[in-house]
């Protein structure tokens, strides 16, 4: 298993468990889709946590996994296929009526972050690494990063971090409003407390004031990012980049 569900008093916690960067590949994202839905379902869990584990927090979506479709002539429909699953996980998350915090440590890169930016807190380290460095790689955000960064920190911010594949450190990341909290060690413990804090909410309250808040939000472009993404992975720049990047990674 490579997530794994636990329970302690009204908090769940999910662990993504796949070393070394706790990277998305289809068995992961079927596996976070599973615990999102057990603990959502649980009525006895009140708030969730989500970490990783070791020194990072989430680096993203297998790039070798993705690497190794660049020349399988079904590959966009295999990228898709794989977007749209974590995607769909990740909404699932997003539009619990429970409060979740992402507890993040090291790397939260690409679909990492992505997951981070679905939950409705985030806290990190002051020296983690965030960001959405995918079109750097011939790519772009496809679970969501581009419509989530933008709504939650703004146009100025995606921009910068986006189109720029630009990385920032927990601190600065706080400055700009893509986390909550910023703190020098001990996330996850800082990131418990949060999450004990909020279980003790009134459960009607808070889902009704989400659902208000998530009603001001603007338009939905995340089939936009399935479509981008898909012609993407059929350019020969991005099939160069990708095999660079495993290339340098082995």
């Amino acid at each position: 298993m490579t997530v794994l569900v636990g329970r302690e008093g009204h908090v769940g916690i999910i662990t993504l468990d796949r070393p070394a960067v706790n990277a998305f590949d289809e068995e992961q994202t079927a596996g976070f889709a599973a615990a999102v839905a057990e603990l959502g379902a649980d009525t006895h869990v009140r708030s969730l946590l989500i970490r990783g584990v070791g020194r990072h927090f989430c680096g993203g979506a297998d790039i070798a996994m993705m690497d190794s479709w660049r020349t399988a002539p079904d590959r966009r429909e295999r990228l898709a296929r794989f977007a749209e699953s974590l995607q769909e996980a990740l909404e699932t998350l997003a539009e619990l009526p429970k409060p979740s915090i992402a507890a993040i440590t090291g790397a939260a890169t690409g679909g990492g972050l992505e997951l981070a930016l679905a939950c409705d807190f985030r806290i990190a380290g002051t020296s983690s690494r965030i960001g959405l460095p995918e079109v750097g790689l011939g790519l772009l955000p496809g679970a969501g990063g581009t419509q989530r960064l933008t709504r939650i920190a703004g146009p100025a911010v995606a921009t910068r971090l986006v189109l720029g594949a630009e990385l920032v450190d927990g601190a600065e990341a706080h400055r700009l409003g893509i986390v909550h909290w910023v703190v020098d060690g001990g996330v996850e413990e800082a990131a418990m407390r949060h999450a004990q804090r909020l279980a003790a909410l009134p459960p009607a309250a808070y889902g009704a004031a989400k659902r208000c808040i998530a009603a001001a939000r603007g338009t939905d472009g995340f089939a936009t990012e399935i479509d981008e993404i898909g012609r993407l992975i059929e350019t020969d720049e991005t099939a160069r980049l990708l095999e660079r990047f495993v290339t340098a990674a082995r």
